[in-house]
């Protein structure tokens, strides 16, 4: 099965999951999500196999410093801010088949392979 992982190499624990995925035979597909950002609907997507909200997936102090305001804005608005500033997404996210995990530890992307 396709394993795809939204990543930004400047991330130490991107880069962990990474490494982890690599160790267990996985060379999963690598979007750096800060080059190409999702789609609302690849985004949408994802929320839905991570069930949870768009504000759940938003580093704080990134968002602060872009002027986001998740409690501001409806779910559809906060995506459009994501894809927008995507350094805002929190990281990593590994999806396998139709489910997706929040590499946060790393070890949690284990449960979708």
């Amino acid at each position: 099965m396709p394993v795809t992982m939204y990543h930004n190499p400047r991330c130490n624990t991107s880069r962990k999951t990474l490494a982890l995925l690599r160790d267990k035979g996985v060379e999963p597909q690598i979007v750096e999500y800060l080059k190409t950002p999702p789609s609302a609907v690849e985004l949408k997507r994802i929320l839905g196999q991570l069930k949870m909200p768009a504000s759940k997936l938003v580093r704080k102090k990134e968002a602060a410093a872009a002027g986001i305001d998740p409690k501001a804005l409806s779910e559809d608005g906060l995506i459009e801010a994501m894809i927008a500033n995507p350094i805002v997404i929190e990281r990593p996210i590994v999806v396998s088949g139709g489910k997706a995990a929040l590499g946060r530890p790393p070890e949690a992307v284990l449960s979708v392979l």
